[in-house]
């Protein structure tokens, strides 16, 4: 079945205004609006808030969040193919790789000059028609609660929404300790439990929307996949 990590990995590219790098040119321009999403310039302090609000759930929704949790475990390795509309209507394609734990690879579909390579503990942006190459820590990123060893939807992470209706599963996920910094919203089909699409809605309220599609878990990735680009001097 799908996973959360195939969703999040196209929200990866919301790191491409990072720390310090101004957005020059069309491309970094464009990649920066779709990136917008989940960044976190550096040196700049994380979100805090005492006052993220849970979600009231049911012993009926625990169980599903339950179900959910199993269902994003079942697999350590997957390959997929995605499409993101961002907040401004552009579409994108590219392809997706995931080792979990803490190894993620997105490459989009030329022209597009975006890879994001997330590997020892940090992510690294580059932009070849820029020749710019960006890192950020991975904790500062939603991928240190998604490409963790076990995921969880309670350890660092609050359901602040939970829908279940005409045959779709809705969690809305914040991170407990920075819900200031957005939420993500995770769409499964009921039957089978599989993950349909995501949104993310950043700390201004865009909203960048993926689907997943042409998915294969279980995949033996080579190494090679999450060899990050080269870091700047």
């Amino acid at each position: 079945m799908k996973s959360v990590f195939r969703a999040v990995l196209p929200l990866c590219v919301t790191l491409a205004v990072m720390e310090g790098v101004a957005p020059t040119g069309q491309a970094f321009a464009q990649a920066g609006q779709q990136a917008a999403a989940m960044s976190v310039p550096a040196g700049a302090p994380a979100s805090t808030s005492a006052e993220v609000e849970a979600a009231p759930l049911s012993s009926a929704d625990r169980e599903w969040l339950q179900k959910i949790e199993q269902v994003l475990n079942r697999s350590n390795t997957f390959q997929a193919r995605i499409q993101q509309l961002d907040a401004n209507g552009r579409r994108t394609t590219g392809t997706v790789w995931m080792k979990r734990p803490g190894q993620m690879r997105l490459a989009y579909d030329a022209p597009s000059p975006l890879l994001l390579v997330a590997t020892d503990g940090k992510v690294v942006f580059r932009d070849s028609k820029l020749d710019q190459t960006t890192v950020i820590p991975i904790e500062r990123t939603p991928l240190s609660l998604l490409l963790r060893a076990h995921v969880s939807l309670s350890d660092g992470v609050t359901v602040t929404d939970f829908q279940h209706a005409q045959g779709l599963v809705q969690v809305t996920l914040a991170r407990t300790s920075a819900p200031g910094d957005g939420t993500l919203t995770l769409v499964f089909h009921e039957k089978p439990l599989a993950l349909r699409s995501w949104s993310v809605v950043d700390a201004q309220g865009r909203q960048t929307q993926v689907t997943l599609f042409d998915v294969h878990e279980g995949a033996d990735l080579p190494a090679s996949l999450f060899v990050a680009p080269a870091e700047p001097q």
